[in-house]
């Protein structure tokens, strides 16, 4: 069970999964762009994330055009954007290395977005929360779709250590754009 009243600042790790992809012929998984409707859906996330007060400090995003082009897109909505690292290590990655990538993260982020893919990014949120308000646990194991954001939150000193079962896992929302 986790320990609500963990030491140091409040931090919040704000989990986005890319946006959702076009499957065009001959391109590689790697270098598959946004679908239409993920273009619509990126910049709802970014409104999605300003109206809620989770602009992060910092963003890590996996270096795949999907991923890259939900960031350019959700970052777009915001007056000024924080840093980015784009990280190769993200693309593809499970939760243990998803969250070895976060554990570099400098202490002085509080908020932090992680851009990625599935299955690796709902593992890490499944593994990161040992607990959750309402019913946000089950809307995770159920489905975490393109768009979906998942907010963390957990008390500490270095976000080396964050550990599994240690954070609170606050809201998971999936915004949508409309069509014009």
């Amino acid at each position: 069970m986790i320990e609500r009243a963990g030491s140091g600042p409040l931090r919040r790790l704000v989990v986005l999964r890319h946006a959702k992809s076009a499957w065009p012929v001959d391109v590689a998984d790697h270098e598959r762009p946004l679908a239409p409707r993920g273009r619509r859906d990126a910049p709802a996330a970014g409104r999605a994330l300003a109206d809620t007060d989770l602009l992060p400090d910092l963003a890590l995003c996996s270096t795949a055009v999907r991923a890259r082009g939900t960031w350019d897109l959700a970052s777009a909505e915001w007056g000024t954007p924080p840093p980015v690292r784009y990280d190769r290590r993200l693309y593809a990655a499970g939760p243990a290395g998803l969250l070895a990538v976060v554990h570099e993260v400098p202490a002085e982020v509080e908020t932090l977005l992680l851009i990625g893919h599935n299955p690796g990014l709902e593992e890490l949120v499944l593994a990161l929360a040992g607990d959750g308000l309402d019913d946000t646990l089950d809307q995770v194991r159920t489905k975490f779709p393109t768009s979906a954001i998942a907010v963390l939150t957990w008390r500490g000193t270095a976000w080396r250590a964050l550990a599994p079962d240690a954070a609170l896992l606050t809201s998971v929302t999936v915004p949508r754009g409309k069509k014009k």
